[in-house]
């Protein structure tokens, strides 16, 4: 307990499968929490199921900076700073190969990876050096570092944030902010059952046993798994850690 006692935390995609088990513990560990996400709804249900009063909330399209700055200053209000940012909204696009791939497809999966990622981090930052500093974990992905047929957007999308936080580590530093990324395997959530109907419309079940046996562990990752890497990069306990990209993949880029 208290691993994060007094943090004030902001996670975006807050309503997801990892943004919410994410709450979940910082929450566990003493932090203040405000979750945003598209998904308005799914925020309320997020909000319920943590059945922790102080969490606050607001609806936002990552893609608007008037909504990016809104959401940052709501989240300000309610918590009198920010000093972590899981920097997390994400979404995976179509399935198929480059010729085939729609570019408005393209786009939106790019709009919400990476300009999403940039326009947190651009009003995040200012606010997160008045409150002393931080640390900033920005979700890319095993698709950050190696190729992944049909997945065109997602792939690129994860690798760009590589580089988005390599430049923001190193303009954070001189402000106390430290930042990095997480790079989970598939995770067992609903993302991956998209991303498995896409690949095998006829036999989602039999894309799953096949991503499975490309991971040494044998298994998908976890939410947990990845909360767990995220609330150590959050904590003081990474103190010394900046400008870093980390895997939760059970040895699948070994």
């Amino acid at each position: 307990m208290g691993r994060l006692k007094d943090k004030k935390v902001l996670i975006t995609g807050g309503s997801g499968g990892i943004g919410s088990e994410t709450a979940r513990h910082f929450l566990q560990q003493g932090a203040q929490v405000f979750l945003v996400d598209v998904d308005e709804e799914g925020l309320k249900k997020t909000v319920q199921t943590l059945n922790n009063e102080s969490v606050g909330f607001q609806a936002a399209d990552v893609t608007q900076p008037d909504q990016v700055e809104a959401y940052v200053k709501a989240a300000k209000a309610h918590m009198g700073g920010i000093n972590v940012f899981f920097n997390n909204a994400g979404v995976e696009g179509k399935v198929a190969p480059i010729a085939q791939y729609e570019v408005e497809e393209f786009e939106k999966v790019m709009a919400v990876n990476v300009k999403g990622m940039f326009l947190g981090m651009k009003y995040v930052m200012p606010v997160m050096q008045e409150s002393g500093g931080g640390s900033i974990v920005i979700t890319s992905s095993v698709a950050g570092l190696q190729g992944t047929p049909q997945v065109v957007a997602y792939t690129t999308s994860k690798h760009a944030v590589i580089g988005m936080m390599r430049v923001a580590a190193l303009e954070g530093a001189a402000m106390g902010i430290r930042v990095n990324t997480v790079h989970p395997s598939p995770v067992d959530n609903r993302m991956m059952r998209s991303l498995e109907s896409g690949f095998s419309p006829d036999d989602p079940e039999g894309a799953k046993k096949n991503f499975e046996q490309t991971i040494p562990l044998g298994r998908y990752a976890n939410e947990e798994d990845v909360a767990k890497l995220v609330l150590f990069l959050a904590s003081d306990e990474s103190a010394f850690i900046t400008g870093s990209t980390y895997t939760v993949d059970g040895g699948l880029t070994a």
